[in-house]
């Protein structure tokens, strides 16, 4: 038995937000490796997002190398760039993963015969319901918990998150184990470790999601700015709570 099982012996059973509490201080001061470490031998079934951002290379560059594996899985909206999906096979042969690609029931066009041209730019909020958030919260019922990239230096809603805390919009527990690394540190880890990373960033592309959604920023304009450029919009709703919030225990 290993130090990390000593401090953290092996849970069985039905995880709550009460349950889950104690958890919270202790992750917040110890490495995400050692997070991801104990939350594969923890949560059964459980599943790794990407978007195939910086922070999720790292996550996955980490989990890479754990057993059990979790399932490794990103919402294939049909907007991607194509550099997404080439950074896709690059980590799929670099890293040995295998990735599930999550789609929308409704594909482009039915989509555009049920409400019209362009409704990221009309109605960006029901786009990312019908093309992210539903299929997600469609995936995650089967999940006991899931592993996110998201760290509290991206700002708005995903600042005061935890590496440990309850999704109660989908009631299961989530692990953000990058939460208290900055920017800085995840290039570096890419840098040091020689990992691939989406070339669109080479052209100041620093967040990117769907194609018609997402533009360069320049040096002074925070990492997310260039996501619903000229909208309120700043997340498409995946991390937010139900009552608009990131809530936690």
């Amino acid at each position: 038995m290993d130090k990390l099982d000593l401090l953290f012996p092996e849970a069985v059973g039905e995880w709550t937000p009460d349950r889950l509490l104690p958890y919270r201080e202790t992750w917040r001061h110890r490495s995400p490796e050692q997070l991801l470490e104990w939350a594969l031998r923890t949560f059964s079934p459980i599943a790794l997002a990407t978007s195939f951002g910086p922070s999720g290379i790292v996550t996955m560059a980490m989990v890479a190398r754990l057993r059990p594996q979790p399932t490794t899985f990103y919402l294939d909206t049909g907007l991607l760039f194509p550099e997404t999906y080439r950074l896709r096979d690059q980590l799929a042969e670099q890293l040995h993963l295998q990735f599930t690609q999550i789609t929308p029931e409704l594909g482009l066009e039915a989509q555009v015969e049920q409400y019209g041209e362009a409704l990221w730019a009309s109605q960006p909020d029901l786009c990312c319901q019908l093309r992210k958030v539903r299929p997600l919260r469609h995936f995650l019922a089967s999940q006991q918990a899931w592993i996110t990239g998201i760290r509290r230096d991206q700002g708005g809603s995903r600042a005061t998150i935890e590496p440990v805390e309850w999704d109660y919009a989908h009631n299961l527990v989530k692990l953000n184990p990058l939460a208290y690394w900055t920017r800085e540190q995840v290039w570096d880890y890419i840098r040091e470790h020689d990992l691939p990373y989406n070339r669109l960033h080479d052209e100041q592309f620093a967040s990117i999601g769907c194609i018609p959604c997402t533009r360069p920023v320049t040096a002074h304009e925070p990492e997310r700015a260039g996501r619903w450029a000229g909208q309120v919009k700043t997340e498409c709703g995946i991390h937010i709570q139900p009552d608009g919030k990131v809530r936690r225990v």
